[in-house]
């Protein structure tokens, strides 16, 4: 297994994928973190494994997933936008600790077709497509430090480190549409407009919280 900033640095998206299952220590180890992450936030993600449905070839506008069997289900209450973001890229990189590549996936699948279980008042947020990749895929052009943030050269290094790790965050089509601020040692996190925003600042927090090594006590 890699570090975790490491797999922040290394992870990209990927929608490609051998014809391989997941192996079996992997799919554990992911069904043991899930059930934690589920205990803590009241979500109800779930693996599921080895079924080709939800990817399956005809949608209209599809066609850039391969071999897509295995995906996280983001099943939770409504209202959990930010919560969904935070925990799926939790486990999202502890698969790419695992040798597993992802991709966040919002509309390009069969959302009747996956294969998930939803509790009354819940929904199927969106999916995370999981397999070894074919590539490890490619790395985007980030925004500049200071377009999403108050950094400058007084910034202490734990927020500096913080806001690097937050500009490693999937976003959806790659917007970046977030605000962090550094204020009297908290910090503020605000969502942008645009599809999927409140997701994407879920990521955005998991990842800061692992760059700065603060916990969600530094969030205003």
């Amino acid at each position: 297994m890699v570090d975790i900033r490491e797999a922040i640095r290394e992870r990209h998206s990927v929608r490609a994928f051998k014809d391989l299952p997941l192996e079996a220590e992997a799919v554990k180890e992911l069904e043991a973190e899930i059930k934690v992450c589920n205990g803590l936030s009241g979500l109800n993600i779930q693996l599921v494994t080895d079924e080709p449905e939800a990817f399956s070839a005809g949608k209209p506008g599809y066609g850039k997933f391969r071999n897509c069997r295995n995906y996280l289900a983001l099943v939770g209450p409504g209202g959990k936008d930010v919560e969904i973001g935070y925990w799926g890229e939790r486990i999202v990189l502890l698969a790419q600790c695992l040798g597993i590549n992802s991709c966040w996936v919002a509309l390009t699948y069969k959302k009747g077709k996956a294969a998930v279980d939803i509790r009354p008042g819940e929904k199927l947020y969106m999916v995370i497509a999981l397999g070894y990749g074919e590539t490890s895929g490619t790395e985007h052009r980030g925004k500049p430090a200071g377009d999403i943030s108050n950094i400058d050269a007084s910034s202490p290094d734990w927020f500096r480190e913080g806001v690097e790790a937050a500009l490693l965050a999937p976003t959806a089509i790659n917007q970046q549409k977030f605000r962090l601020e550094l204020r009297g040692g908290k910090v503020s996190a605000k969502a942008g407009f645009g599809p999927y925003s409140k997701v994407d600042l879920g990521i955005v927090k998991y990842h800061f919280e692992i760059g700065s090594g603060k916990d969600s006590s530094v969030w205003l």
